[in-house]
């Protein structure tokens, strides 16, 4: 059932977020979509998004905040440094970016404070990720709050895929009927390729485990 509400989806292009934009979509009346240049190496996930928004009929907005790259030096802002396959013990992979999640939440949450729009949406999830600090249910919880206080303004943080494991994420997509465009439009890889992207990397692997769990299911 719709809620007759207007909700602003964070959109960088790959499964995730895709997923979630059909998902408000199915759940409210507007959407819209917002998507960033935080200095990543591959600016095609933008150029993804946008055909993505466009496909679904979602007007998308591209914010540039390509200053986050200059505060910290991570695999996927720097070129010099290579992805790491195995995550150190005890540390974070070095894909994590610091503060990204919470940057992207507020300026998604101005955006929606201009266009009156009360409902943000993330691709966030603690069931199936890499150990982002900034991909965790208490923290989606919190920068609700945070956010809520700082625009003195009822938002509310939807997090659909918070307990979902990727397999689960590859139900929803076929349930929302977008699997094949997930699938063949979306860009996960750590690599910048498209779509099944490299194979290697440790977002592809974790991709592609998901899809062959879940098209085994239907088996």
């Amino acid at each position: 059932m719709k809620t007759n509400k207007r909700a602003v989806v964070l959109l960088s292009g790959g499964q995730d977020s895709t997923t979630c934009l059909f998902w408000a979509k199915r759940e409210f009346d507007e959407v819209y979509a917002i998507g960033f240049d935080y200095g990543q190496k591959h600016k095609k996930e933008n150029a993804l998004a946008k055909e993505i928004a466009d496909m679904a009929g979602v007007p998308f907005k591209l914010v540039s905040i390509d200053s986050l790259s200059q505060l910290h030096h991570n695999a996927l802002t720097d070129s010099s440094i290579e992805v790491c396959h195995e995550k150190p013990e005890g540390e974070l992979p070095n894909t994590f970016v610091p503060g990204r999640n919470l940057i992207f939440l507020t300026y998604a949450a101005i955006y929606a404070y201009t266009i009156d729009a009360h409902h943000l949406v993330t691709g966030v999830s603690e069931a199936d990720y890499s150990g982002y600090p900034d991909c965790r249910n208490n923290f989606a919880r919190a920068a609700n709050v945070a956010i809520s206080l700082a625009l003195d303004t009822e938002f509310e943080v939807h997090t659909p895929l918070m307990w979902l494991d990727k397999s689960e994420v590859w139900k929803l997509s076929d349930e929302l009927g977008v699997l094949d465009l997930v699938r063949e439009k979306t860009l996960t890889c750590y690599n910048g390729i498209p779509a099944d992207g490299c194979g290697e990397c440790p977002a592809c692997k974790l991709r592609r485990a998901g899809l062959q769990k879940y098209l085994n299911s239907k088996k």
